[in-house]
């Protein structure tokens, strides 16, 4: 009988904060897991944020990071472990080291399936669904406005309504967030009774651009058009290029944009820690900024 073969022992693993000269480790991590992130697009996100690395001797195999928002509220997301270190506990240990950076924090995060059972030993909550939405080949639709509504171009004026309306909308203080934002988006606001009432952002992002956030002033008759006109706007500006939307699960726009050709190609589960954010239900949110940021 021949002896048993030892089995290979891995490298152990360290934890560390999250620098700016981990990018490039941290992209090709989320490439072996087929996120459609770009090198930009993490810079963005931990430029905004903070975050830890598990690290080999081969290198970063595992990132995770978060989103001060205010006093009170968070986000937190891009959490991979490369797939031949899972089953060793290195995406509990990230989770739980943010957990404590964020304290008694308000944390929302958006869970796939596999990270779901995780999320909610740690305490998190299931309170909605994401509808992520995508296409290059969509329809362009008509922009419907009444005689008192005009859509146009934001100006650097409006930042503090921006701040206002996002932060009313999601329940989470976006005055840092917002104007991170727009220094690499462009945007469209709506106008209506001489008031900025919505606006919508539209930014390179992954295999294209990505539009969100979507946000307008609630009402029974005119909200969703104004989204969908909002939304019209920066589908127009992108004809014929990758577009994703991430949308809530009872936003009413799912059946409009799969008609446009914008499909539902993926669904995660919205989850909160520490209680609910207080969103304002007299403005409502269409589309969030990602899946990480909220």
């Amino acid at each position: 009988m021949s002896a048993p073969q030892p089995v290979p022992q891995l490298a152990p693993v360290t934890f560390r904060p999250f620098t700016a000269d981990d990018i490039a480790a941290a992209h090709a991590l989320s490439l072996q897991v087929s996120w459609p992130h770009r090198a930009d697009d993490w810079r963005f996100v931990a430029s905004v944020g903070s975050g830890f690395v598990a690290e080999s001797e081969d290198g970063v195999v595992g990132t995770a990071l978060c989103w001060k928002y205010g006093a009170s509220g968070a986000s937190l997301g891009m959490v991979i472990v490369s797939p031949d270190q899972q089953g060793r506990g290195i995406g509990r240990e990230l989770m739980e080291r943010l957990l404590e950076a964020l304290g008694g924090r308000i944390t929302v995060l958006h869970a796939t399936p596999a990270g779901q059972p995780l999320y909610e030993k740690l305490g998190f909550k299931a309170i909605g669904t994401i509808n992520q939405h995508q296409a290059a080949d969509f329809r362009v639709p008509p922009i419907t406005l009444a005689s008192d509504e005009q859509l146009r171009t934001l100006q650097a004026a409006d930042t503090p309504r921006l701040i206002e309306l996002a932060s009313r909308a999601g329940g989470l203080d976006r005055s840092a967030l917002l104007p991170a934002l727009l220094g690499i988006a462009d945007g469209v606001a709506l106008i209506r009774n001489e008031e900025l009432s919505g606006f919508a952002l539209l930014r390179p992002f992954g295999r294209g651009h990505a539009i969100g956030p979507v946000v307008a002033l609630n009402s029974a008759d005119d909200s969703t058009r104004h989204a969908q006109a909002l939304i019209a706007h920066c589908l127009a500006a992108n004809a014929g290029a990758f577009t994703r939307i991430d949308t809530p699960g009872d936003s009413g726009l799912t059946l409009w944009l799969e008609d446009l050709g914008l499909k539902c190609v993926d669904t995660v589960v919205k989850m909160s820690r520490n209680g609910v954010p207080a969103s304002d239900p007299s403005v409502a949110q269409f589309a969030i900024v990602n899946q990480a940021l909220g």
